[in-house]
């Protein structure tokens, strides 16, 4: 049994980026009959706002992204303080005193010279006495974890391969800030150990920060997960970050798009595998399988999720859609403009070339002429459009457009739309027949 996890912050809304970790991790854990947990990181409080943590959980739901158990870091805070004070007892937790400004100018003289901005360990070489001073000065120190650099830190990554880190080519993470805040890298470790997750997956953007992380599972003598980094998103014009804030579910509710058509796409995107409108999910998770993710950046189209998505609602049966729809639209009425939509939200504009009222071009009085006669030889039966057309072709000669189009025209005042066969009996006789007339006047 594999137990994941999606860690967001309750700092903003989940985008596009977020929403594929948080689905692949869910699938993993689908897959293996395990648990998927959500895990909202709010250690910083300044930041985490409490309409995002509900936001988080409404758009997981409306995905259908159902997470085994919540927990929360601001609750924990007892758990990341006995851990940095075993780590710290250890001699892998120091204080370190330079300020923001101190340690941007060591960084650029280290890069004006060529070298990596690795940070120098300077705090470990003042004595007692010199930290003692720094802190009756109300220096407060920040808290970085120490490295072990003996060894260089490998991980097989479910997606990279090999993995290699030479620790000497890493600064000692900062930790802890001055006023006692927590950084990112210890809670979560606490917190994968306390949780036994077993798999985590996450953008290739994590890959130093798991380097750091294995050397802290082992310095809790704790089992150290699977690691798997999957590609970036990018756009189609290339870096995707500039948008990505507004590729959310807010926005893909708002654009009408279905959630299956999200999670058809981003279930494959990145992979070897076909991205297809599939929404049986029990299809995706068969054939999930971190075996066919690339290395290459994955590229995320809006035209591809549309055109996903337009595929879904082609397919969709009434009922999973009837109470979306339009008052007084029934199956076949569905049915007849189905095709033509692309989203269900199109449906309303559509099913009024049923209800009225439309707005009917001018017609020549050659048409005009054709549509009166087409009024008077409207008969009702099973195939009312069959019948019609049947017999204007045979009274007029007629055939083709010049058949066709004058009756479309007069009946939904469009040029385009819905099979006429399936749209004409929705309208009705009498208010067909009302039309024709209207027309023709």
């Amino acid at each position: 049994m594999t137990i994941t996890r999606f860690a967001p912050s309750p700092t903003g809304r989940l985008h596009v980026g977020n929403i594929r970790t948080a689905l692949h991790n869910w699938m993993l854990a689908q897959k293996s009959g395990g648990e998927f947990i959500l895990r909202i990181d709010d250690t910083d409080a300044a930041r985490s706002k409490e309409e995002y943590v509900e936001a988080i959980r409404t758009d997981l739901a409306w995905l259908g992204i159902e997470a085994n158990r919540e927990e929360r870091q601001s609750k924990r805070l007892d758990k990341y303080e006995a851990a940095f004070v075993a780590l710290r007892d250890a001699g892998r937790i120091y204080p370190a005193y330079e300020t923001q400004q101190e340690l941007e100018l060591k960084r650029k003289v280290l890069l004006g010279r060529g070298l990596p901005p690795i940070y120098d360990r300077g705090a470990l070489e003042l004595t007692d006495d010199e930290r003692a001073a720094k802190e009756a000065e109300g220096i407060q120190p920040h808290w970085r974890f120490k490295l072990d650099h003996d060894e260089p830190i490998v991980w097989e990554d479910g997606v990279r391969g090999t993995a290699k880190f030479d620790p000497r080519l890493l600064s000692d993470p900062v930790i802890r800030r001055a006023d006692g805040s927590w950084l990112y890298m210890l809670p979560s470790t606490v917190d994968d150990v306390d949780m036994a997750v077993a798999q985590v997956l996450r953008g290739e953007d994590h890959v130093s920060n798991t380097a750091v992380q294995i050397q802290m599972f082992t310095a809790m003598g704790a089992p150290v997960p699977a690691f798997a980094h999957e590609a970036l998103l990018v756009g189609k014009e290339g870096k995707l970050s500039k948008r990505l804030g507004s590729l959310g579910c807010d926005t893909f509710r708002e654009k009408g798009i279905e959630p299956e058509a999200i999670l058809a796409l981003l279930s494959r995107l990145g992979t070897s595998l076909p991205v297809e409108p599939i929404t049986d999910r029990s299809i995706l998770l068969d054939t999930f399988d971190l075996s066919t993710f690339g290395r290459a950046p994955a590229r995320f189209d809006d035209a591809d999720l549309d055109r996903i998505n337009t595929a879904i609602v082609h397919a969709m049966p009434f009922d999973a859609v009837k109470d979306r729809l339009p008052e007084g639209i029934d199956e076949a009425g569905w049915h007849a403009v189905q095709p033509n939509i692309e989203t269900v939200g199109e449906t309303a504009e559509w099913w009024r070339l049923v209800t009225g009222p439309i707005e009917q071009p001018e017609f020549t009085d050659e048409d005009k002429a054709y549509l009166s006669e087409a009024a008077g030889t409207l008969t009702w039966s099973d195939d009312p459009w069959g019948a019609l057309t049947s017999a204007l072709k045979e009274s007029t000669g007629r055939k083709g457009k010049t058949l066709f189009l004058p009756l479309r025209q007069a009946l939904t005042g469009m040029n385009h739309g819905p099979d006429m066969g399936e749209l004409l009996p929705l309208i009705g006789e009498a208010e067909a027949k009302a039309r024709l007339e209207r027309a023709s006047a």
